[in-house]
């Protein structure tokens, strides 16, 4: 089938995730007609943004402009109330390194050592956002609250989610099954506010 929405992100990890929030949501919708912006070969923009729903407009609009498709792109990162919010909209090249996740790990690790448990509170948030090829543009925000392990746990997910452990539980986001993960995740309140207006997108 041809594509009928591109989603602004080069990793195949978020690509899956956010195929399994949004397709269910948006009943018809071919899975495969959902690709990424690797699969239309579509280059990736400097995100310059100073906030999660400016960098996420950043990247759908380039990918609305290079595809001539409604475009869905989302900024995320990890929120940590002793660092001050960071490492925020650096959270994924926090070490140094973009998309290093192990890396980005041990460094935040490192520098929360002596927190003590009650003061490692964090959160997760998304931006989503669709910009359709007339100009039109929408945001959504969804946010998960937690505190932070002292050490990774948990073999699903990826980034911060080895040691962000949700508000009221015990299991860090990578020790959740994919599906209880994607119904409480940031990630996950983000786009499935978004999908009304997909829907009125591609019903064109």
């Amino acid at each position: 089938m041809t594509a009928r929405l591109v989603l602004a992100t080069h990793n195949a990890h978020k690509l899956g995730e956010l195929r399994a929030i949004l397709v269910p949501a948006l009943p018809g919708l071919d899975p495969e007609s959902v690709v990424s912006a690797r699969d239309v070969g579509a280059p990736e923009p400097v995100e310059d943004g100073v906030t999660f729903a400016e960098n996420a407009l950043i990247k759908a609009r380039a990918l609305a402009r290079a595809t001539g498709l409604p475009a869905v792109a989302d900024d995320s990162g990890l929120s940590v109330d002793v660092l001050g919010g960071a490492p925020g909209i650096f959270s994924a090249r926090w070490a140094g390194r973009h998309g290093d996740d192990r890396a980005n790990l041990d460094l935040l690790l490192a520098q929360l050592s002596d927190i003590a448990p009650e003061h490692r509170a964090a959160r997760f948030t998304c931006a989503a956002a669709l910009v359709t090829p007339d100009g039109a543009e929408h945001v959504e925000l969804g946010h998960l609250e937690g505190t932070l392990a002292t050490a990774p746990r948990g073999e699903h997910g990826f980034g911060y989610d080895p040691v962000l452990v949700p508000a009221g539980g015990a299991l860090t986001c990578a020790e959740l099954a994919p599906e209880e993960k994607n119904r409480i995740s940031h990630r996950g309140q983000a786009f499935r506010a978004l999908v009304p207006v997909v829907v009125a997108a591609l019903r064109g």
